[in-house]
């Protein structure tokens, strides 16, 4: 998952009813924009319809240099060969996450709100931090609200990428973007988008881009 300025970071919706009707949207949204990787977020599922999900998105993925990122689960990440995993505050500890993905692969770590956290995270090796949420969100219950200015700081003071989560839109992305996001994760803000996932793609990108010419 390449740092370039800034890139989307896909997140599924909580459920996938129908996986093959979901793969071929998936390709569509890939085929629109520039995306760094996928986080497959299937909360409460079952270890069968989690692995199923990996087996029939990964190769939409690596076909379009999309890495597949597991959210919770660094037992099960490792065991389906995910790129990386991504671990919450209450979830496996960051040192098992590593453990069991080993040293190549990604492990990234919610940090909230908290700077604190993601130093923490960020010194303990980390590939990435994830700061949020930063605007309201019915994809998933968000305990703090994070200010774009954490984003600023962490960019002045640290080197380790980091990703903004929460409520991002299409119309919300630029100032996230020129707060100084690494990455921008979204998941109803493209599967919900009126125009369909590809068209919220392709528009991320071009508010991105945007964004970046205003930072600067």
């Amino acid at each position: 998952m390449s740092q370039a300025d800034c890139r989307l970071y896909l997140i599924t919706p909580p459920a996938i009813d129908d996986l093959a009707a979901f793969g071929r949207e998936l390709a569509h949204a890939l085929d629109a924009g520039d995306v760094a990787a996928l986080q497959i977020r299937l909360k409460d599922a079952p270890d069968e319809v989690v692995a199923a999900a990996v087996d029939a998105l990964t190769p939409i993925c690596h076909a379009r240099d999309v890495a597949v990122i597991l959210n919770d689960r660094p037992d099960l990440a490792a065991r389906l060969g995910c790129d990386g995993v991504h671990v919450g505050q209450s979830d496996a500890p960051y040192a098992e996450a590593r453990r069991l993905m080993g040293p190549d692969r990604m492990v990234g770590v919610t940090c909230h709100d908290s700077r604190h956290l993601a130093m923490e995270a960020a010194e303990a090796g980390a590939d990435y931090v994830a700061f949020g949420a930063f605007f309201p969100t019915t994809t998933k219950d968000a305990p703090t609200r994070a200010e774009p200015e954490i984003l600023t700081i962490w960019q002045e003071t640290m080197q380790t990428p980091c990703v903004a989560i929460g409520g991002i839109t299409v119309e919300t992305a630029r100032e996230i973007v020129r707060a100084g996001a690494d990455f921008l994760a979204v998941s109803a803000g493209v599967w919900k988008h009126p125009e369909g996932p590809a068209a919220a793609v392709a528009a991320l990108n071009a508010e991105i881009a945007k964004g970046l010419a205003e930072r600067g």
